[in-house]
């Protein structure tokens, strides 16, 4: 079976910048290990395949080692995929998904997501992840993900991960946000994810469901400007809407190809 493939960075306007993401059209679903080989073989973080329904867009997403409930740049790539090279005619798209109907519309030259709210809650950090971080928190919070709060920017920068120590835990499917109010933007963050093949994602448009409601409420804002500072950089324009987010971002096309499989 032949199958189109398109890689795009996501939350960029440059090539080799943002989150790399895979999308793959089908016209039917093929086995979830099918899927999962697919997403391994391609080696980014996440790939995004998609089969359309005609009034909605059927979206899952896969890491190289397990279906995700959420993936906010793979999302962000697929609707950069669907406008631009497939030619889909709607102004709206709606993503049916495993967090319910996903909708993204293009405007003023941007993506704009809305996607759940998922305030996080002050907890405690397992000993194994606060013992791998080479600077602690000054608060721990949680939803999905561990919401990692630091002093400044700089902080988030210098932090450093002892992968022996952090990969000990299964957080599936969350992770570790690290956050703080940034120097150029409103917040800043990276994401790490433990007993992953990658250990920490360039840019997550999931995290910011978390980091949108606490820095919205912390900085008494509803529109913020965030930056996920890993090497690649992300850049993320966001609006607080009480029990939903808007993630929005740009996107750029790094490949266009097919692939065979059986």
């Amino acid at each position: 079976m032949k199958l189109s493939l398109y890689q795009i960075d996501a939350f960029t306007d440059k090539t080799f910048g943002g989150n790399p993401a895979c999308v793959v059209p089908l016209d039917h679903w093929l086995e979830d290990g099918i899927l999962l080989k697919i997403a391994k073989e391609n080696a980014v973080a996440e790939t995004a395949f998609f089969v359309d329904k005609g009034d909605k867009i059927h979206l899952r997403w896969f890491t190289p080692e397990i279906e995700m409930d959420l993936c906010g740049h793979a999302t962000l790539a697929t609707a950069h995929c669907l406008k631009t090279i497939l030619d889909y005619k709607k102004d709206l798209i709606v993503f049916e998904t495993l967090s319910g109907n996903l909708i993204v519309k293009a405007e003023d030259g941007l993506y704009k997501m809305d996607f759940p709210a998922r305030m996080p809650i002050a907890d405690s950090l397992p000993s194994t992840v606060l013992n791998s971080l080479n600077i602690k928190p000054k608060e721990v919070l949680k939803s999905r993900d561990y919401v990692l709060v630091y002093e400044n920017e700089t902080a988030i920068r210098n932090i450093k991960i002892d992968r022996q120590l952090f990969d000990q835990i299964n957080l599936d499917p969350g992770g570790v946000i690290v956050t703080a109010i940034g120097d150029n933007c409103d917040f800043v963050s990276r994401f790490f994810t433990a007993q992953a093949s990658i250990l920490e994602d360039p840019v997550t448009g999931s995290a910011h469901c978390s980091l949108i409601p606490f820095w919205s409420k912390r900085l008494n804002k509803k529109e913020l400007y965030a930056q996920q500072v890993s090497e690649r950089m992300g850049k993320l324009y966001c609006q607080d809407r009480g029990d939903r987010v808007i993630i929005s971002g740009q996107a750029k096309t790094y490949s266009i190809g097919n692939f065979w499989t059986e």
